[in-house]
């Protein structure tokens, strides 16, 4: 019966497959995202044969995306500091993190990753061959585990994160667990993570590493890159920067500047989505705003929206606080490291709870959840006001994030020491 169930499993898997494609082929004629996925792996074939050749020595990471990058990202660059005869491979299957990427120096190679499929997955290998593969966090895809494992190429996954409604703990999610026992190894971000694995029978090839993004901020941090735009904006002024914003938290923001006990307060807003739609459309909520593009900046603005990717991280350098987008309509919110690091209080909307870091910067103190209701503005204003008030509870909570970040250090450490105890690249 389990084996019936496997083979059904994975009858519906190659369906999904099919489906996805012609689905993405078919958005492609009216969604630039989808476009970019599509033309993305046009021609692949040949860009990975011209690249990679068959001497070369390979390691291969994968990610979903700009996210999963990030977790990558102090691995990936440790590896070719500590294995320099070796060169790295890094695919994304989303172009939303390929586009912003595709030219990162830290990789020899960067392309999409080609559809998942039998006949791929084995393609894909035989060109690059590589020496060890690194999956991060959420990406799984099953004959590409497969032909990884019967081709006895280590296969690790990294700052994994596991909750008890993924499909790996359900009775439907027999193809899903096969493809964890697929890893050589599985490094979790905590506790609770090994725990659900634990429950499936893998202990045996888990270990907590902890999350390989504190890394990372950790090291931004130490001599962050100076932003005179953002340092001439400022002034002398207490500033809010407020990091991948949707709408939802657009409007509470323009809610708690309109209350005048804040007129002293500047704000930085870095939208998520930044196309030209979406920037006029804060440019209508906040119109005295300029862009940070624009050569017309100077220190009596009060607002500037950042209308270019890949400058949020460094700005928090200059905040005085954060707010962290995404925890209203959207799924949950984002990166509340890149801020924590910098010792600052930091907010967020309600829906967090699928995100450890924000969990514990709640409990010890740094961060804060805004109710999800039309008050949200005024008990962000609220906040603002106590703390601008309060300077000791103000230091006292931007400690508190700090030494949170700095108590998780280590993850990439804990990686690379077992990849060079298993003499996987000796």
């Amino acid at each position: 019966m389990r084996e019936l169930n496997y083979n059904l499993y994975l009858v519906f898997y190659h369906i999904f497959l099919i489906l996805f494609n012609v689905a993405m082929q078919l958005a492609a004629l009216f969604h630039p995202k989808a476009k970019a996925w599509v033309n993305g792996r046009k021609g692949i074939w040949q860009k990975l044969a011209n690249a990679i050749d068959k001497k070369d020595k390979v390691i291969w990471m994968h990610v979903a995306s700009l996210g999963e990058f990030e977790q990558g990202r102090p691995l990936l660059e440790k590896l070719k500091s500590t294995y320099p005869t070796y060169k790295l491979l890094l695919t994304f299957f989303s172009p939303s993190g390929y586009e912003v990427r595709k030219n990162y120096k830290g990789a020899d190679w960067v392309f999409y990753l080609p559809m998942d499929g039998p006949k791929n997955a084995k393609r894909f290998l035989d060109i690059a061959h590589p020496s060890l593969v690194i999956f991060v966090k959420y990406e799984f895809w099953f004959f590409y585990l497969k032909k990884i494992s019967y081709k006895k190429i280590p296969l690790l996954l990294v700052a994994a994160l596991f909750r008890k409604e993924m499909s790996f703990f359900k009775w439907y999610g027999s193809i899903s667990r096969k493809m964890l026992a697929r890893f050589d190894h599985l490094f979790v971000q905590n506790a609770s993570s090994f725990q659900l694995l634990q429950q499936l029978g893998l202990e045996q090839i888990v270990s907590i590493s902890g999350d390989t993004r504190f890394d990372r901020v950790i090291e931004n941090a130490v001599t962050p890159t100076p932003i005179e735009i953002i340092k001439k904006f400022k002034g002398d002024s207490p500033l809010l920067i407020a990091g991948s914003t949707w709408p939802g938290d657009e409007k509470v923001i323009q809610q708690a500047i309109l209350d005048p006990s804040l007129n002293q307060l500047k704000l930085v807003i870095a939208p998520h989505e930044i196309n030209t739609a979406h920037l006029e459309q804060l440019q209508l909520l906040f119109p005295e705003a300029v862009l940070f593009s624009s050569s017309h900046i100077h220190s009596n603005n009060r607002i500037l929206l950042i209308d270019s990717i890949g400058q949020l991280a460094t700005c928090y350098q200059y905040a005085d606080f954060a707010l962290i987008g995404g925890g209203f309509k959207q799924p949950g919110i984002h990166n509340t490291l890149e801020a924590a690091v910098y010792g600052i209080p930091i907010f967020f909307g309600p829906n967090y709870e699928k995100f450890a870091e924000a969990i514990e910067l709640v409990k010890v103190g740094a961060a804060f959840s805004l109710k999800n209701t039309q008050d949200a503005g005024k008990q962000l204003a609220e906040q603002l006001q106590y703390f601008l008030a309060n300077n000791p509870a103000k230091v006292e909570a931007g400690d508190a994030a700090r030494r949170y970040v700095l108590s998780q250090k280590g993850a990439t450490e804990k990686i690379l020491k077992f990849i060079a105890n298993k003499r996987y690249l000796s």
